[in-house]
């Protein structure tokens, strides 16, 4: 696995883990990578410095994840989500301006939308995210 530090064309700034430099190049040209900020595709590597190895002796308060504990957290936040927020399917977008606007009852929601649906409601001032979307079966 090899981390980069990514920027979007708004400067947010976030990092993305990917399985080596060439699937990097495979998914950023492909436009599969987005801002988890504004949902923004143009994204880029940003400076970043470089990872020094520590001494044995030295203790990480971190662990790096296994693939599988990484499903295990992703399964466990999409419980989380289904547990305490309104599933509103494709009206998502619709019902997040309602919200923003005042015009429906403030509360969490998730759903579907596209990804221009999604840079727009970023370009709105709508603060949504999207998040890994896991199977939950053989968790």
């Amino acid at each position: 696995m090899i981390r980069y530090d990514l920027t979007c064309r708004k400067d947010h700034r976030f990092e993305g883990w990917f399985a080596s430099s060439t699937a990097y190049d495979l998914q950023s040209n492909g436009g599969e990578i987005a801002c988890p900020v504004c949902n923004s595709r143009k994204v880029a590597k940003a400076p970043m410095a470089p990872s020094v190895a520590r001494s044995p002796s030295i203790k990480s308060g971190t662990k790096a994840l296994t693939p599988g504990a990484m499903r295990a957290a992703l399964v466990e936040l999409r419980r989380h989500v289904e547990t305490n927020a309104e599933n509103v399917g494709d009206g998502f977008a619709d019902e997040a301006r309602a919200i923003h606007h005042g015009e429906a009852e403030d509360r969490p929601i998730y759903g579907d939308t596209s990804t221009a649906e999604g840079e727009a409601l970023a370009e709105e001032g709508i603060n949504v995210a999207r998040i890994p979307w896991v199977p939950v079966g053989d968790a």
